[in-house]
This record gives C-alpha cells, sequence and structure tokens, in this order.
C-alpha cells in the first residue's frame, strides 16, 4: 500500500468513527453511563480491579514517577484511576480523537498532556511510557489496517519491560454494526512483540444494568460465572 491510498484508508475510518461518536451524541441518552448509575460503578469497579491485580501479579503494577499514556481516553477513562494508583497528574498523557470529549478531560485534568489527535500516529517518542492503556478502543476500530497501525504505535511508544493494560469487549454487538468485538486470538495477532496474560471479565452489560441496580450480590454471583462475561481484560508486557 502507497502512501496516498494509506492516507486516504486512514482518513475514511476517522471520518466513520466521528460520525459514529455523532450519531451516539444524537441518539443515546448520555445518563446510561452515567458515573452514578449503578450498573456504571459495578462495571467501572470490577475492570478497575481486575486491572489492579492482573498489573501487580505480573510485576508491573504503575510506580510514582512512570510515564502513562490512555489510546482514546474519551472524557477521562482510566486516567483517574491511576491517579487513585499514586501516578501523579504531570506523569499523564493521552491521546483522544473527540476533540469535545477530550476538552471535557483537559477541564478535569488541567496538568495532565492530554491531545487531540489520531492514534495511527501518535505525537511522543519512542520507548516513552511504562503503561499504555488502551480501553473500549480497538472495537470502534472496524478496519483491519487501521487496527494494525495502532497497535504498532503502541508497541512503538512502550518502553521495554513496560505493560499495555487491554480492555474491550469480545463479542460482535447485533444492534451496533459500527463495532467489531476482538478476541484473544486477534489481541494476540495485534501485538505479537507482547506477551501476558488475557482473562473474561464483566458481567454482560445488558444483565449488570438490570441486576446491579437492585441486587448488587447477585451480580457480583453471577459475574464470578465465565459465560456470562463479555469482555477481555489483558496486561501485555513488551520484552
Amino acid at each position: 500500500m502507497n502512501v496516498s491510498d494509506r492516507a486516504d484508508m486512514v482518513a475514511a475510518e476517522r471520518e466513520r468513527i466521528q460520525l459514529e461518536y455523532q450519531r451516539r451524541a444524537r441518539e443515546i441518552n448520555p445518563d446510561l453511563y452515567a458515573a452514578w448509575q449503578p450498573a456504571s460503578r459495578f462495571m467501572i469497579e470490577s475492570r478497575n480491579r481486575a486491572g489492579a491485580e492482573m498489573l501487580h501479579r505480573l510485576g508491573v503494577f504503575p510506580q510514582a514517577g512512570d510515564e502513562c499514556l490512555e489510546v482514546g481516553f474519551g472524557n477521562v477513562g482510566w486516567l483517574t484511576e491511576l491517579i487513585g494508583w499514586g501516578v501523579s497528574e504531570s506523569n499523564l498523557h493521552g491521546i483522544e480523537l473527540n476533540p469535545g470529549r477530550a476538552n471535557r478531560a483537559r477541564q478535569i485534568l488541567p496538568v495532565a498532556d492530554l491531545r487531540i489527535g489520531d492514534a495511527v500516529e501518535l505525537p511522543w517518542e519512542d520507548r516513552r511510557f511504562q503503561l499504555v492503556v488502551a480501553s473500549t478502543l480497538f472495537t470502534s476500530v472496524l478496519d483491519d489496517e487501521v487496527r494494525g497501525l495502532i497497535a504498532d504505535e503502541i508497541v512503538r511508544v512502550l518502553a521495554p519491560g513496560g505493560a499495555l493494560l487491554w480492555y474491550d469487549f469480545a463479542y460482535n454487538n447485533p444492534r451496533n454494526p459500527n463495532v467489531r468485538g476482538i478476541g484473544r486470538a486477534e489481541i494476540k495477532k495485534l501485538f505479537p512483540e507482547l506477551a501476558g496474560k488475557i482473562r473474561t471479565v464483566t458481567l454482560a452489560p445488558p444483565l449488570t444494568r438490570l441486576i446491579a441496580p437492585r441486587w448488587w450480590t447477585l451480580a457480583s454471583f453471577l459475574e464470578a460465572i465465565p459465560p456470562l462475561r463479555t469482555h477481555l481484560i489483558a496486561v501485555l508486557i513488551k520484552q
């Protein structure tokens, strides 16, 4: 593929994603994912707990002074969780395609280095980060070539011994053709240079929204049943 064709491919995928952002803003009630929703809190707390545990078990939990990056941080992503883990705001970096989301995150974290841009060309030098987070990012990218370009950039900026923290859903959503689930095999294919652990997490969101607001304990019990979990969380280390 020549440079011109690659640029056209990236531009087409970028435009498709931006149009999907606009559709979601029009059609989806923002309360669905609001932090005060019990289902949202349940999924976020479960995800964060699993991520912290895996990073610790593999010896790559972020330390004070570590430079950390989130690719596609949305409204704020994992960045505030990283602060809770002991990472300084001044050591947080991020890139986000949607300017509205990026600007809201900048208001929350004014000291962090949060940029608007495309993940196929990360504006940081090689081997910069001890931790890179990619959370519900790749499933919004439908073009396989663009997925590969983003993965290559993540590996490029990841320091030797540093880790990628991945969180995303593994199954297609039949009601939304603008996303595509990513399973274990594809994660490994995207990041052949990285090695680590992948596990299932997150009770299926429709079940979580039905059960967590009424019976938090029951939701926790059901989440312990692997077939009811719909997402994958991974910690993959650069050798």
